[in-house]
């Protein structure tokens, strides 16, 4: 989907607001049972609707027509290449092209008045993504969010109210949640391994200068075009670094660690700090590749080179988030998960255990450890997942979120943890704004957090 200016936006918001009418009569009811509403019969397929259908959301579409039990009646997009490449590959699986929805920005809410549909799955730039679930809720389907799932504090609220009101489940689709080392030191925190947890550390650290002006293929200016001129994400991801100093993605290395630590389900964050580099990196990017007089050399990027974010939870942890998406370096998340009895680290793909090791404050290969405590999930679908994209872990989420529609039953990572850990993002830039000042995190349970049972990774379903 296509940037959109603020005007557009809060114009769409209230339209969201307007979807009211079409709720089904269970929602308007509002029961406070589980109340996801679809015409499905228990055994026919998944009917799954896709807005946004560039490169990522193609990659969910390709990974739904890998299944016998899902149709794809709909897609939507104002992109003209997206709706054609889409088509190439549904026609290739050989499926029924779906109806497109093109005709401006506002094309999904024409979309979301279908009846034949169980499930939205949204893929299109930030600024879209609460307005849309909102609208997917307030319309009696599940909607599966691609992250963040926010980007300010009301939107944060906005999901979490709409889904009090609607019962209908929205879904983060964070795949990192679904990484097999990452499953398997979960595995090991819930077997004791670690004794008490302690400390996380985790972050995003990953070169996107590419990625957030152009491939260096589609346009002239060696790669620093974004906005009209940019393509697929330079369109819009570059702006928010202009306008914008915070941590703008945590919830890659967040997701799994608020697992590892409970969060929402007997634990909780209470406030963070942040604190932002200097901003050198964009701009050093566009003078190096197109010129000291290119006009984009002109521009003033907000966002500081590294962010740095930590977090107090209530069961007395620490979290130390990082962002690094400007500077030259490989690719790494920073996992760490530190309790009273050992230590894993993912740079060096090492763990250690105090009383297990065999030699004292000596790093040991984790492979052994990953063998023995492979996590359920992975052992039954692995093979299934090796035609999936970031190491298999878009089979697993895509499947979780297809699993709980076609179950009817509430996701395995649901509306609470994509509003807490999207929220990161808002208040690590007020943080900021306030000279690192401690700002406090809204508790979105309302208090539930501290009877709420865990609900991820306990079987090979889900």
């Amino acid at each position: 989907m296509k940037s959109t200016t603020r005007r557009t936006f809060l114009r769409t918001a209230a339209l969201t607001g307007a979807a009211t009418p079409f709720l089904p009569d269970v929602l308007l009811n509002s029961s406070p049972a589980f109340a996801a509403t679809t015409h499905r019969s228990a055994d026919g397929p998944v009917r799954l609707g896709f807005i946004g259908v560039g490169s990522r959301g193609r990659s969910h579409v390709q990974q739904a027509l890998y299944r016998d039990d899902v149709v794809i009646p709909a897609i939507c997009d104002v992109d003209p290449d997206a709706i054609a490449r889409t088509n190439a590959l549904i026609q290739k699986a050989g499926r029924k092209l779906p109806e497109a929805y093109t005709k401006g920005d506002e094309a999904f809410l024409q979309m979301l008045k279908r009846d034949d549909l169980d499930g939205v799955v949204i893929a299109t730039p930030w600024e879209w993504h609460t307005p849309m679930a909102v609208a997917t809720m307030k319309a009696g389907k599940y909607a599966g969010l691609e992250v963040s799932a926010t980007v300010t504090l009301k939107e944060s609220w906005d999901l979490v109210n709409t889904y009090e009101q609607t019962k209908v489940p929205c879904m983060i689709l964070e795949n990192v949640c679904y990484r097999r080392d990452v499953l398997a030191v979960l595995n090991m925190i819930r077997q004791g391994m670690f004794g008490e947890m302690t400390y996380a550390h985790c972050g995003y650290q990953h070169d996107l200068r590419d990625i957030k002006f152009n491939d260096g293929q589609h346009y002239a200016g060696g790669g620093v075009e974004f906005g009209a001129k940019g393509y697929a994400e330079a369109r819009w991801r570059t702006q928010h670094s202009v306008d914008r100093n915070g941590d703008l993605y945590p919830t890659h290395g967040l997701g799994p660690v608020a697992h590892w630590l409970d969060i929402n389900r007997g634990n909780r964050f209470l406030h963070l700090t942040s604190m932002a580099t200097k901003s050198r990196g964009l701009h050093k990017y566009v003078v190096d590749k197109g010129g000291a007089n290119h006009p984009n050399a002109k521009v003033n990027f907000k966002l500081g080179d590294v962010v740095t974010t930590m977090i107090q939870c209530a069961n007395g942890e620490n979290i130390v988030i990082m962002h690094d998406t400007n500077s030259p370096r490989p690719y790494s998340l920073g996992f760490r998960a530190q309790g009273t009895e050992g230590i894993w680290m993912d740079d060096n793909d090492m763990i250690y255990f105090e009383k297990v090791s065999p030699k004292a404050h000596t790093w040991e290969p984790f492979a052994a450890y990953q063998e023995k405590y492979d996590h359920p999930l992975w052992k039954r679908h692995a093979q299934a997942a090796d035609n999936a994209g970031h190491g298999g872990i878009d089979f697993f989420v895509l499947r979780a979120f297809i699993e709980s529609v076609k179950s009817k039953t509430p996701p395995p990572i649901d509306v609470y943890d994509a509003a807490v850990w999207s929220a990161i993002s808002p208040l690590s830039e007020q943080s900021i704004a306030q000279g690192s000042k401690p700002v406090e995190i809204p508790d979105f349970t309302r208090g539930k957090w501290k009877t709420n049972p865990r609900i991820f990774g306990l079987t090979d379903n889900f």
